[in-house]
């Protein structure tokens, strides 16, 4: 009886110094498999980009730090050209959004507005791009724009109700305004148009791109809320 206690007694033993040399010699074995972080691509035109701005200021790294401030594990990827319309988004489009992003925010369309672009051709591109994003089964948030009057009420309207049509027609997160946060903020009396644009009048300063995020910020949490991690 005490010879077969031995023998189990020192077979456990073996056992246990056996697993602890394996950790010694591959030690990533005792540690917790850690997920990827989400790869969310921005993609758009310059106020993706952060045209203007610090390296750290732009659309792109703000978004980031808000995200890891809200304790989202997420890689932000800029995908943004500064002076591209909605056409040439969609011709770079396959190339640009790997297989590896797991969600896109898809801001464009000013450039379209600044020229007067036809508009059949812009609501037809945003659909397309929206479609072969989705076709590819990753997540989609789509950004608004918003007309100024400069082309007239009909033209205005129109562009306006191009960015709910689409967002309805696929179903996808959708945030209204692009510069929701700084119209929040000049509406309240925070702060004056001078104070949150750039000289240009057009992109906004390192202030403007925070208020801006801050107000699309719960969506772009609706968007990531899509998706699920690689490695969990």
């Amino acid at each position: 009886m005490k010879q077969a206690f031995r023998k189990i007694v020192s077979w456990a033993y073996g056992s246990r110094r056996t697993i602890s040399k394996s950790l010694l010699i591959f030690p990533f074995l005792a540690l917790p498999l850690q997920a990827e972080p989400i790869k969310l691509m921005a993609f758009g035109d310059s106020l993706v980009q952060g045209y203007g701005l610090a390296n750290g200021d732009g659309f792109v790294p703000q978004l980031d730090r808000w995200l890891d401030a809200q304790g989202r594990d997420v890689e932000v990827i800029n995908g943004g050209v500064s002076g591209e319309t909605t056409a040439g988004g969609l011709r770079r489009l396959d190339w640009t959004i790997g297989d590896d992003v797991d969600a896109v925010l898809l801001a464009t369309g000013g450039n379209d507005l600044l020229r007067g672009l036809p508009l059949d051709e812009v609501a037809a591109n945003l659909d397309e791009i929206v479609s072969r994003i989705q076709a590819r089964d990753i997540p989609v948030m789509l950004v608004g724009y918003r007309a100024t009057s400069n082309f007239g009420a009909e033209y205005s309207e129109r562009f306006n109700a191009i960015y709910p049509e689409v967002a309805e027609t696929y179903g996808v997160v959708f945030h209204p305004y692009i510069f929701q946060g700084m119209a929040d903020a000049m509406a309240e009396g925070q702060i004056d148009r001078t104070s949150a644009f750039q000289s240009d009048g057009i992109h906004p300063n390192a202030q403007g791109v925070a208020l801006n995020i801050e107000a699309m910020g719960p969506k772009v949490l609706d968007l990531l809320d899509q998706v699920t991690a690689p490695g969990t």
